[in-house]
Protein backbone atom coordinates (compact mmCIF):
# COMPACT_ATOMS: atom_id res chain seq x y z
CA UNK A 1 0.00 0.00 0.00
CA UNK A 2 1.31 3.37 -0.62
CA UNK A 3 1.27 5.90 1.98
CA UNK A 4 0.63 9.14 1.91
CA UNK A 5 1.02 12.07 4.75
CA UNK A 6 -2.24 14.84 4.90
CA UNK A 7 -1.91 18.56 5.94
CA UNK A 8 -4.11 21.44 6.44
CA UNK A 9 -2.24 24.05 4.13
CA UNK A 10 -1.55 27.06 5.71
CA UNK A 11 -2.00 30.82 4.42
CA UNK A 12 2.12 31.06 3.60
CA UNK A 13 2.21 27.86 1.82
CA UNK A 14 -0.92 27.99 -0.46
CA UNK A 15 1.36 28.90 -3.24
CA UNK A 16 2.01 25.21 -3.39
CA UNK A 17 -1.25 23.92 -4.03
CA UNK A 18 -1.84 25.97 -6.72
CA UNK A 19 -1.13 24.25 -9.63
CA UNK A 20 -3.39 21.51 -8.06
CA UNK A 21 -6.54 23.72 -8.18
CA UNK A 22 -5.86 25.12 -11.30
CA UNK A 23 -7.08 21.66 -12.41
CA UNK A 24 -10.32 22.33 -11.17
CA UNK A 25 -10.51 26.00 -11.87
CA UNK A 26 -8.79 26.51 -15.31
CA UNK A 27 -7.94 29.99 -16.21
CA UNK A 28 -7.22 30.98 -12.79
CA UNK A 29 -4.76 33.23 -11.96
CA UNK A 30 -1.86 33.29 -8.94
CA UNK A 31 -3.13 36.36 -7.44
CA UNK A 32 -6.62 35.62 -7.14
CA UNK A 33 -5.91 32.01 -6.03
CA UNK A 34 -3.75 33.59 -3.40
CA UNK A 35 -5.96 36.20 -1.73
CA UNK A 36 -8.74 33.69 -1.67
CA UNK A 37 -6.95 30.87 0.08
CA UNK A 38 -5.02 32.72 2.46
CA UNK A 39 -8.77 33.92 3.73
CA UNK A 40 -9.91 30.44 4.41
CA UNK A 41 -6.80 28.28 4.71
CA UNK A 42 -6.39 30.47 8.38
CA UNK A 43 -5.34 28.58 11.23
CA UNK A 44 -8.32 30.18 13.28
CA UNK A 45 -10.66 29.13 10.88
CA UNK A 46 -9.60 25.44 10.47
CA UNK A 47 -12.77 23.99 12.33
CA UNK A 48 -14.75 26.28 9.65
CA UNK A 49 -12.97 26.06 6.12
CA UNK A 50 -9.37 25.11 4.77
CA UNK A 51 -7.21 23.60 2.27
CA UNK A 52 -6.11 19.47 3.04
CA UNK A 53 -3.74 18.27 0.53
CA UNK A 54 -2.06 14.96 0.29
CA UNK A 55 1.49 14.07 -0.52
CA UNK A 56 3.09 10.75 -1.40
CA UNK A 57 5.53 9.98 1.57
CA UNK A 58 8.65 11.23 0.44
CA UNK A 59 7.63 13.45 -2.11
CA UNK A 60 7.49 17.29 -1.58
CA UNK A 61 4.86 17.98 -3.71
CA UNK A 62 1.21 17.52 -2.84
CA UNK A 63 -0.72 15.10 -5.38
CA UNK A 64 -4.13 15.78 -3.76
CA UNK A 65 -6.12 18.86 -2.75
CA UNK A 66 -10.27 19.85 -1.73
CA UNK A 67 -10.84 22.82 -0.47
CA UNK A 68 -13.54 22.30 2.48
CA UNK A 69 -15.84 24.28 4.43
CA UNK A 70 -18.54 23.59 7.26
CA UNK A 71 -22.33 24.41 7.24
CA UNK A 72 -25.57 24.36 8.54
CA UNK A 73 -27.66 22.01 6.44
CA UNK A 74 -31.24 21.01 7.17
CA UNK A 75 -32.03 18.53 8.46
CA UNK A 76 -28.65 16.95 9.08
CA UNK A 77 -27.23 19.84 11.00
CA UNK A 78 -23.45 20.64 10.22
CA UNK A 79 -22.04 19.05 6.62
CA UNK A 80 -18.85 19.33 5.53
CA UNK A 81 -18.91 20.82 1.79
CA UNK A 82 -15.68 19.76 -0.05
CA UNK A 83 -15.41 21.47 -3.40
CA UNK A 84 -12.50 22.08 -6.25
CA UNK A 85 -11.61 18.14 -5.44
CA UNK A 86 -8.61 17.41 -7.04
CA UNK A 87 -6.55 13.99 -7.52
CA UNK A 88 -3.10 13.60 -9.82
CA UNK A 89 -0.22 11.27 -10.22
CA UNK A 90 1.08 10.40 -13.53
CA UNK A 91 0.79 6.68 -12.63
CA UNK A 92 -1.80 6.00 -11.16
CA UNK A 93 -4.46 8.51 -9.09
CA UNK A 94 -6.85 6.44 -8.34
CA UNK A 95 -4.42 5.86 -4.67
CA UNK A 96 -4.88 9.67 -4.51
CA UNK A 97 -7.99 9.57 -4.61
CA UNK A 98 -8.73 7.02 -1.94
CA UNK A 99 -6.30 8.86 0.70
CA UNK A 100 -8.63 11.98 -0.30
CA UNK A 101 -11.51 10.31 0.37
CA UNK A 102 -10.14 9.15 4.03
CA UNK A 103 -9.25 12.14 4.26
CA UNK A 104 -12.14 13.67 3.64
CA UNK A 105 -13.87 10.98 6.24
CA UNK A 106 -11.83 11.46 9.21
CA UNK A 107 -12.48 15.75 8.77
CA UNK A 108 -15.74 15.25 8.60
CA UNK A 109 -15.89 13.14 11.96
CA UNK A 110 -13.39 15.65 13.62
CA UNK A 111 -15.44 18.30 12.84
CA UNK A 112 -18.68 16.97 14.28
CA UNK A 113 -20.16 16.75 11.06
CA UNK A 114 -23.50 14.51 10.19
CA UNK A 115 -22.89 14.49 6.20
CA UNK A 116 -20.13 15.06 3.59
CA UNK A 117 -21.51 17.17 -0.03
CA UNK A 118 -18.62 16.55 -2.36
CA UNK A 119 -18.65 19.04 -5.71
CA UNK A 120 -16.77 16.95 -8.04
CA UNK A 121 -15.75 19.22 -11.32
CA UNK A 122 -17.04 18.59 -14.79
CA UNK A 123 -16.73 14.98 -15.68
CA UNK A 124 -14.23 13.97 -13.22
CA UNK A 125 -14.98 9.81 -13.81
CA UNK A 126 -12.39 8.87 -11.88
CA UNK A 127 -13.06 10.98 -8.98
CA UNK A 128 -16.76 10.20 -8.51
CA UNK A 129 -16.09 6.17 -9.01
CA UNK A 130 -13.81 6.62 -6.06
CA UNK A 131 -16.42 8.59 -3.67
CA UNK A 132 -19.03 6.30 -5.23
CA UNK A 133 -16.88 3.56 -3.72
CA UNK A 134 -16.42 5.36 -0.40
CA UNK A 135 -20.21 5.12 0.17
CA UNK A 136 -21.00 8.52 -1.86
CA UNK A 137 -24.21 9.29 -3.33
CA UNK A 138 -25.84 11.62 -5.61
CA UNK A 139 -28.23 13.78 -4.02
CA UNK A 140 -30.30 16.42 -6.39
CA UNK A 141 -28.85 17.73 -8.80
CA UNK A 142 -26.30 21.20 -8.71
CA UNK A 143 -27.26 23.71 -11.45
CA UNK A 144 -24.84 26.49 -12.20
CA UNK A 145 -25.69 30.10 -13.94
CA UNK A 146 -22.86 33.12 -13.81
CA UNK A 147 -24.97 36.41 -12.65
CA UNK A 148 -24.47 38.97 -14.79
CA UNK A 149 -26.12 42.14 -16.49
CA UNK A 150 -26.25 40.74 -19.96
CA UNK A 151 -28.64 37.88 -18.05
CA UNK A 152 -32.24 38.36 -19.88
CA UNK A 153 -34.92 38.07 -16.98
CA UNK A 154 -38.28 36.77 -18.21
CA UNK A 155 -40.73 39.17 -18.81
CA UNK A 156 -43.14 37.86 -15.89
CA UNK A 157 -40.34 38.08 -13.54
CA UNK A 158 -41.39 39.79 -10.42
CA UNK A 159 -38.11 41.36 -9.40
CA UNK A 160 -38.18 42.60 -13.35
CA UNK A 161 -40.86 44.50 -12.69
CA UNK A 162 -39.79 45.81 -9.48
CA UNK A 163 -36.66 46.67 -10.85
CA UNK A 164 -38.84 49.12 -13.46
CA UNK A 165 -37.90 46.70 -16.85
Amino acid sequence: MINFTSHLVPPDQVRMVFPLVREAVPGLDLKTWVAFAQKIAHPKRAAESGILAVTRAGRSQPCGVFLYRREPQLPEGSVLVAEHFVAIDVVDPQPVVEALVAELDALAKRLGCAAIRVVVPGDASLLRSGLQAAGHRPRGLALWKPVSEETPRPEGNPASRAAGR
